[in-house]
């Protein structure tokens, strides 16, 4: 079932075009993780969601709502956390939730339960008392992601969220992340840290001069693209002969000889991992070690933008 959908998005700043006819779905309990260069049109589109800015032509729904014509009734299902949040610096962590939840409309006989459980899910109880203002950088994302779930929304926006942060904290941002969408949360999420995407989204869309370049599962987008897949591997012997079989197995790239291994290079789309190992069984090469090399994010953005703007 898709939750939000994105229907030939433009936005426009004047003459300039900001989003140029974006489509986009996003089915419900996904983690979408949405890239893009500065300027692509990333916080544009977020912002739309967000009911923050009205588009100039397309239709975008949320939870079968359209963001446009039924504004407030979108902001009660969703969590919008910006890149650059501001806090009140001269408040403790639990007077800045409290105050939240008022604003959220929280019962009061709640709030008390509502800020423990958002404290928890953050691991910010040890923080409660703290000065707003004397939280780390990544202390703050994390009390940025609690404000958002006070009210318990379906749809989280994140713009950047692990954006300036040092990677123990971008790996607890992460493990959040995982969290939510056991809860069923619904969550798109901006980044430039391609590679911890790819960890905790279930598709990603490539955005470049406010147009979608693709969309899909990573498994997807990598078949689209031909991208091949190396494998190292290890036999017990690899005479002339047997190297010369292997280079003929159909989809196989090359082959090279290394120190201590063989690189080959595999066609995805011809042959899969699982059937190279079973080739290389029917060669009766013995295998002491074979490891598939983990497919970049970073190959398919490069592969895909061109670093241009809208």
């Amino acid at each position: 079932m898709e939750f939000v959908t994105v229907d030939h998005l433009v936005v426009r700043y004047g003459k300039h075009e900001a989003v140029r006819g974006i489509e986009l779905s996003i089915p419900q309990g996904e983690v979408f993780g949405f890239i893009g260069p500065n300027g692509a049109g990333k916080t544009t589109t977020i912002k739309v969601l967000a009911t923050l800015l009205e588009p100039d032509v397309g239709v975008v729904t949320i939870g079968g709502v359209d963001v446009t014509r039924e504004p407030r009734r979108v902001r009660r299902m969703i969590g919008y956390m910006p890149d650059e949040m501001g806090v009140y610096d001269d408040l403790t962590v639990n007077e800045y939730l409290h105050f939240f939840a008022s604003a959220f409309r929280i019962e009061s006989s709640r709030r008390k339960a509502v800020v423990g459980d958002v404290l928890a899910l953050t691991d910010l109880e040890g923080k409660c008392t703290d000065q707003v203002d004397a939280l780390s950088r990544g202390m703050k994302q994390r009390l940025g992601l609690a404000r958002v779930l006070l009210h318990d929304p379906q749809f989280l926006l994140l713009d950047e969220p692990a954006s300036g942060l040092d990677p123990r904290a971008r790996i607890e941002i992460r493990e959040i992340l995982k969290e939510l969408q056991g809860m069923g949360k619904t969550i798109l999420v901006s980044s430039h840290i391609l590679h911890e995407l790819a960890q905790v989204c279930t598709r990603i869309g490539i955005i470049e001069a406010g147009k979608m370049v693709a969309a899909g599962s990573l498994d997807e987008i990598y078949g689209a693209l031909r991208l091949t897949r190396t494998i190292h591997v290890q036999l017990c012997e690899t005479s002339d002969d047997l190297l010369a079989r292997i280079g003929q197995i159909p989809g196989v790239s090359s082959v090279e000889r290394q120190i201590d291994r063989l690189a080959v290079e595999l066609d995805e789309e011809l042959l899969s991992v699982d059937a190279f190992a079973s080739a290389l069984f029917e060669l009766g090469a013995r295998i002491h070690m074979f490891q598939p090399e983990a497919m970049d994010m970073e190959t398919v953005f490069m592969k895909l933008t061109e670093g241009t703007t809208a």
